[in-house]
């Protein structure tokens, strides 16, 4: 565990990382999906030179460092996560 400065509360971000498997934080086209073991990025993010894109990098910057405050808080941080397997079932084929 590292020494850190918390985030102030304006700096807070849509969620707590790891804390649930439902919340969802989406910037533009860029969604960040919640997950007790993983949190998933999906879709882009586009900046131009305006108010509106540094609000969107702020508010990527206060969520991109609240997980790396959440890893770095883990006492027993694994080299590497092991990959979560889906158990699949065989259905049978209603069209033939």
């Amino acid at each position: 565990m590292s020494e850190r400065t918390p985030l102030p509360a304006h700096a807070k971000p849509a969620f707590t990382p790891f804390a649930d498997d439902a919340a969802v934080q989406t910037l533009g086209d860029l969604t960040l999906e919640n997950g007790s073991a993983r949190i998933a990025l999906h879709g882009s993010l586009d900046f131009a030179r305006d108010r509106e894109s540094l609000e969107r990098a702020r508010a990527l910057q206060k969520t991109l460092a609240a997980i790396v405050a959440a890893l770095e808080d883990e006492e027993d941080l694994p080299e590497r996560a092991d990959e979560v397997r889906v158990a699949t079932t065989e259905v049978k084929n209603p069209f033939g």
